[in-house]
């Protein structure tokens, strides 16, 4: 009896696990699109190898101790009051934690060349 008891809550657990947890990564297309918009349009402000610039860097360093959380929340909502616009048009929460993780990892995602990126669609 302890025994089904204790199996059940596993499961409980398991499925009242929140689902941020479990995300797929973007499609191979879609990550070589999100590592443009962050060298192309991120990096007009953060700078073009991230390390500042109108806006703060998005180093490993400059975002260590940060919360993931508010990370995602300040690129899907952007800063009012500042020239940090609001992604949530153009990306899902799992897109951004996926830059965020990267950008935290110091490893912001690599952009393809023209060729490769436009392969990926076909």
């Amino acid at each position: 009896m302890a025994r089904s008891i204790a199996w059940h809550l596993v499961l409980l657990g398991m499925l009242a696990a929140p689902a941020a947890l479990v995300h797929a990564e973007p499609s191979a297309a879609r990550q070589a699109q999100l590592a443009r918009w962050l060298r192309d349009d991120c990096g007009a402000c953060h700078g073009m190898t991230l390390q500042g610039g109108l806006g703060s860097p998005l180093t490993a360093n400059a975002l260590a101790g940060k919360p993931r959380d508010g990370l995602v929340a300040t690129v899907l909502q952007g800063r009012p009051g500042t020239a940090m616009p609001p992604w949530q048009p153009f990306m899902t929460q799992e897109e951004a934690q996926w830059l965020i993780d990267r950008l935290q990892a110091g490893k912001p995602p690599p952009v393809l060349p023209a060729s490769s990126a436009s392969a990926l669609h076909d």
